[in-house]
């Protein structure tokens, strides 16, 4: 297990009040080099990738692991608020909220007639055990029972509330760091850190409003269980934080940058980390929209092509962003200099035939005029055969936009790249665009071609023991053309590029 951090500090600023100074902003983030037990897969598959790489691609689990961050903190120090600030600035993305406090025991009939001697901020008090079992759920893409705990008469009551699996889970609660079988179930740790008497009254506020209890019942239960207990059990599990907010959600800058660092994690798949060469476009609900509609083997063949083609020109236009450019000024109307950029505009497209030739449409619409080539690669076997190919003469002076949707196996996409290679084309000049690839062919190609770019929508789970992209999208050719069946059949997957 790797525990290597580097920790910043944020942010110190004194400010005087009377003849007092007091430290009113300090924040410190502690930043993983390395991401604990969830990198140690990740740093196998980069260890053994030269002698192994099929077999950690087949490895990999369908459904993707979600990043979860623990958010910790005193009695009403702002916990839940930063929650939902952080919620609310990831709106694209698919975010749970999951209360600690939904694990509270239920007390027993004498309990509850003595419930002012009861410690609710005691480890105790928590049923640790069924909340594991519900983020172990959740961990496995699968929904979660979670129970609904009456503040009020201090149970659990109804059947509970479903949450369903996430990008994002955000575990809250006064001690979700203190127990180690919790922390080590998480990507990221913050601890919300707020002055004592601020936390007392928001806490007096929050019980008599929202809980029914009278001010001094709140004020006993404060001197007697929660202030030893938070010096006891929730600040010493400060030192387990990567990152610690002072003031909660009125810290801005502290917010932001985990918002950044989450939104980097989710868009970095694994092979990302091990093949400099690929880049897949970020995810949004836009684009998951999409790929969930031409995925659905119920999908008739005219909303197939119009959701096939959104997605085809997004990625046409991401590719499109790695060309080579460089810098020019320019005058706008109004008589001011822009400095902008100029693209590379010696470029060409190669199809590959069949399915490569639905991506030209979209090519087309963003570079006027652009020559496209097209190869047909038979598949002998398991052996790839070069059946046709009709290329632009100049191709060895032009950037390469290779277009095939789909990247199985990977073994039609490098007899399409040995074609170009050999034909002059430099291998740092090639983008290979895809709108969904298999590991396998991933593996294949970018081991192969370490200078060639791919730029993919989604990477999928592997290849089935037919070599069919799983979950996949079927026989795209067949489907975008109209070729495999009527309007009403329904399409089986049968790729094996």
């Amino acid at each position: 297990m790797h525990n290597d951090k580097a920790q910043i500090i944020f942010l110190l600023h004194l400010k005087p009040i009377g003849n007092m100074v007091v430290l009113v902003n300090m924040f410190m983030i502690s930043t993983l080099v390395m991401d604990a037990k969830k990198s140690d897969k990740s740093s196998n598959i980069v260890k053994d990738q030269s002698s192994s790489q099929q077999d950690s691609a087949c490895a990999q689990k369908p459904n993707k692991v979600p990043f979860i961050i623990g958010v910790a903190g005193g009695t009403a120090s702002g916990k839940t608020t930063v929650c939902n600030v952080i919620i609310s600035r990831l709106h694209d993305q698919r975010v749970a909220l999951i209360n600690q406090d939904s694990f509270y025991r239920s007390l027993s009939d004498e309990q509850s007639a003595n419930v002012q001697d009861y410690n609710f901020d005691h480890p105790d008090s928590f049923n640790t055990e069924l909340l594991l079992s519900c983020m172990e759920t959740l961990k496995k893409g699968q929904p979660a029972n979670i129970p609904d705990y009456d503040y009020k008469i201090h149970k659990s009551s109804g059947s509970g509330r479903m949450v369903n699996p996430s990008d994002v889970i955000i575990l809250e609660g006064i001690l979700v760091l203190h127990d180690s079988k919790v922390r080590d179930m998480m990507s990221m740790k913050i601890f919300v850190d707020s002055d004592s008497d601020v936390r007392l009254g928001r806490r007096i506020k929050r019980d008599t409003v929202e809980r029914g209890r009278n001010i001094q019942y709140v004020l006993d239960q404060y001197d007697k269980h929660v202030k030893p207990s938070f010096e006891e059990f929730i600040l010493p599990s400060k030192k387990h934080a990567d990152i610690i907010i002072p003031r909660g959600s009125d810290n801005d800058v502290a917010i932001d940058l985990i918002v950044q660092h989450i939104r980097t994690k989710l868009g970095q798949h694994d092979l990302c980390k091990i093949y400099q060469n690929l880049f897949v476009i970020p995810s949004t609900f836009q684009i998951r929209g999409m790929h969930t509609l031409i995925r659905d083997v119920k999908t008739r063949k005219h909303d197939f092509v119009f959701y096939a083609d959104r997605l085809i020109r997004l990625v046409v236009e991401h590719g499109l962003g790695h060309l080579p450019f460089t810098e020019k000024q320019i005058i706008t109307p109004t008589g001011s200099i822009y400095t902008g950029v100029v693209f590379c505009k010696r470029l060409c497209g190669v199809s590959v035939i069949r399915s490569g030739e639905s991506m030209e449409n979209a090519l087309r619409a963003c570079c006027k005029g652009i020559k496209i080539g097209k190869v047909l690669i038979q598949r002998e076997g398991n052996d790839r055969q070069l059946i046709y190919e009709k290329l632009p003469k100049d191709i060895a002076s032009r950037q390469v936009l290779l277009l095939d949707p789909v990247l199985a196996s990977g073994d039609s996409a490098v007899e399409a790249i040995s074609l170009l290679l050999n034909k002059g084309v430099s291998e740092s000049n090639i983008i290979f665009l895809n709108l969904i690839a298999a590991p396998e062919g991933i593996h294949t190609v970018c081991g192969q071609y370490p200078r060639l770019k791919i730029v993919t929508s989604e990477i999928d789970s592997g290849l089935n023991e037919h070599s069919r992209v799983i979950p996949g999208m079927g026989e795209f050719g067949d489907r975008y053309f109209g070729t495999g069946g009527n309007d009403s059949t329904p399409f089986l997957p049968k790729n094996n590029k």
